[in-house]
């Protein structure tokens, strides 16, 4: 069965992480949203409704029929089956949106639709950027049961300290831990495959370590945290997301903040995640070209794709940073960072697209991924139009 993710009623508001990439491929929890409805569903033939600009790399669904999900949400046991159970023409609704449908996508049209049942459940819903990680706890929650049931974790050496239940940690195949403390009293922890802690490394639940990714020596964790695959994480954080291929290697405080793929926090970068007079932060928000209140006083920064800082960059509360830009100057930046700003203030000179081009292939080079032509289409396109 083909699964269709559809971006229709959400894309916007995941701004600036979704300029490079569906709302499927964002991640929460262990996994991408678009990797967990896989696993749900057991099906790996994905496509995708989504920006023109994105859908030749993301590839749109073939005439046939297929389920259309919106991807963002977990769904519970009696809604994942209800989804199982849709016959072609029926859907299900939640807060007057398709939730799901079965549908021929040989003539695609929701007129198709002629049975819809609401839900009436309340689900755990990511309907912008920093539902990443204020709800990641329970993505980090409901992932490590569907990701390790019924199976058997790696000892952890003896060499390590632990608190907690052996039962919340699981260990994936080739990970390597040593002289390091797990606490999992305050959350799950999961450990990826070849993932490593280094000495000295302090580390409270919930995380989530992604294949290939480590914390380096000395490390303080606190949860909830995801750390993407292929990534490097030192210094201090607290409740952060990272996609993947990011590198925030070394001292500085980043905490409640999402940081996007192919981006690299230079020593000594700093995060504000709470105002000094513990007001609610506000944000910038794309659709509204305004700050709009998050409902947060705890909120650092949302970062795009294949953006850079220098050392000792610090971020004001409440920070978006834009896709490929590279911030060195002294000083706070604005709470806003323009794409591919060179420096990192507002009126400051654009990156030169051929020189991104360049950068971004000698980073994912590191990693052994190649920068496609598909990939310089979407970083021209938000050059050119954003």
């Amino acid at each position: 069965m083909q699964l269709i993710f559809s971006d229709a009623q959400f894309w916007g508001d995941f701004l600036p992480l979704t300029y490079t990439k569906p709302i499927a491929e964002l991640r929460t929890g262990i996994l991408t949203f678009s990797e967990r409805w896989q696993k749900l569903l057991d099906s790996s033939e994905v496509s995708y409704i989504t920006e023109d600009y994105l859908q030749k790399k993301y590839k749109s669904y073939e005439k046939k029929e297929s389920l259309l999900i919106t991807p963002n949400f977990l769904p519970s046991e009696s809604v994942l089956a209800q989804i199982k159970n849709l016959q072609l023409g029926e859907a299900l609704i939640y807060e007057n949106e398709v939730l799901a449908a079965r549908l021929n996508m040989e003539n695609f049209s929701l007129s198709q639709i002629e049975k819809m049942t609401d839900i009436t459940e309340e689900l755990i819903f990511f309907k912008k950027a920093t539902d990443l990680f204020s709800l990641n706890d329970k993505a980090i929650d409901f992932d490590f049961e569907l990701v390790t049931k019924g199976r058997t974790s790696a000892p952890l050496s003896e060499t390590n300290g632990f608190l907690g239940n052996k039962e919340d940690l699981f260990i994936e195949e080739g990970a390597e831990i040593e002289f390091a403390t797990l606490n999992c009293k305050t959350g799950k922890i999961y450990i990826g495959k070849n993932a490593e802690i280094m000495e000295g490394s302090v580390v409270r639940g919930s995380l989530a370590l992604c294949e290939g990714s480590k914390i380096n020596m000395g490390s303080k964790i606190y949860g909830a945290t995801t750390i993407g695959p292929h990534s490097k994480v030192g210094g201090e954080v607290n409740n952060i997301v990272i996609t993947g291929f990011t590198n925030k290697g070394h001292e500085g405080f980043v905490g409640n903040s999402v940081i996007g793929e192919w981006c690299n926090l230079g020593a000594d970068t700093n995060s504000s995640n709470l105002k000094n007079n513990y007001a609610e932060v506000k944000l910038w928000s794309y659709p509204s070209k305004k700050f709009v209140k998050t409902g947060l006083q705890f909120c650092g920064l949302i970062m795009g794709d294949h953006s850079k800082t220098a050392i000792n960059t610090q971020f004001n509360t409440g920070t978006v940073v834009g896709v490929g830009a590279n911030i060195f100057k002294s000083g706070f930046p604005p709470n806003l960072i323009e794409h591919f700003s060179w420096g990192g203030f507002k009126g400051d000179e654009k990156f030169r697209l051929e020189t991104a081009y360049e950068v971004a292939e000698k980073a994912m080079a590191r990693r052994k991924i190649a920068l496609t032509e598909e990939d310089k289409e979407i970083l021209k396109w938000i050059y050119e139009n954003c």
